[in-house]
């Protein structure tokens, strides 16, 4: 796939590592395409989480693990044409459409992939995990489609039927903590709003599901290991449930992931989330993030002392 990449080497493909090492919270400075000392550090820490020595050096078994840990594979077939820069054509014109509609582009619809059409993509790709390279390959169009799919869905729900309120961010708010007050997630409230992070700022208004007296759920976090199956004999609940109220369209999941959780199932839903200890995190940061203590989760963990490691992972109190 890639080169084998160590200290010292640099070009593109040191970039596109940087790049899902930051997905992943292993290297937080900006993106040079020279793998200098922090690079090896964040191959490092991702090598020793996911079993591998580490070493350092970044091999075909560390790409193909960094590769499934940032790239989740959607669909094997594509009936769309690979599109780059100097493409052009009706295929160009639907790209850049479905970009507009999802706020990546703002640039005029004229069926050629421009500049700016590239730099669009870029972002998209980035936004979603995917290799930023600005060429529309088949996960980037399978990943385009289900999202622009899903835009399509809520523009036709929002047609016949407005289920949602408004809200307004006052001091103190984060977006977790707004999605506890209204029993949704915080990835609801993103898609809802179109948001591409999770900062928010005071006076923002912001769309909330309202309430309902139907089923309601519970949150869970996905971790290492994880498989809808489990989930569901976990919560005594069904694959298809689950895929079905978070609107998976595969049986995949990633570390992290927040599924919800039937709670009229005949099982006690924890009150507790799970959280994945990342680079630069203590025990004082969370406990802020969560609106929490220190001392709090260190009986919650059975913690006797402050330190924590990368890929740890730490039950949250909800």
């Amino acid at each position: 796939m890639f080169d084998v990449l160590k200290l010292g080497d640099t070009g593109n493909n040191v970039k596109i590592l940087q790049e899902k090492l930051k997905i992943l919270g292993f290297y937080n400075p900006i993106i040079t395409g020279s793998f200098g000392l922090s690079t090896m550090e964040g191959v490092k820490a991702f090598q020793n989480m996911v079993g591998l020595d580490d070493t350092g050096v970044v091999d075909n078994e560390t790409w193909d693990i960094l590769y499934e840990y940032t790239e989740p594979a959607i669909s094997p077939i594509s009936l769309f044409p690979t599109l780059r820069y100097g493409s052009s054509g009706s295929y160009v014109e639907d790209l850049q459409t479905k970009l507009k509609n999802l706020l990546y582009y703002t640039g005029e619809i004229n069926s050629n992939f421009d500049l700016e059409t590239e730099n669009a993509v870029k972002r998209f790709q980035l936004n979603n995990k995917l290799t930023s390279d600005g060429i529309v390959g088949d996960r980037t169009w399978d990943t385009l489609n289900i999202l622009y799919g899903n835009l399509e869905d809520c523009a036709i729900e929002n047609e016949i039927k407005d289920d949602t309120e408004s809200y307004t961010v006052v001091k103190g708010d984060t977006l977790y903590a707004i999605a506890r007050k209204f029993n949704t997630t915080v990835d609801e409230i993103k898609r809802l709003n179109n948001l591409t992070s999770d900062v928010i700022s005071i006076g923002q208004v912001l769309k909330v599901p309202k309430p309902s007296d139907q089923t309601s759920y519970s949150s869970y976090t996905v971790v290492k290991g994880d498989t809808l199956y489990a989930i569901a004999r976990k919560f005594n609940t069904t694959v298809n449930e689950l895929k079905s109220i978070n609107n998976l369209t595969s049986d995949i999941l990633s570390i992290g992931q927040i599924l919800k959780i039937p709670s009229n199932t005949s099982v006690d839903i924890p009150t507790y989330l799970n959280y994945i200890v990342v680079k630069n995190d203590t025990l004082y940061s969370i406990a802020r993030r969560y609106n929490t203590t220190v001392d709090e989760i260190k009986r919650l963990n059975n913690l006797t002392s402050n330190i924590l490691s990368i890929g740890q992972v730490l039950k949250i109190p909800t």
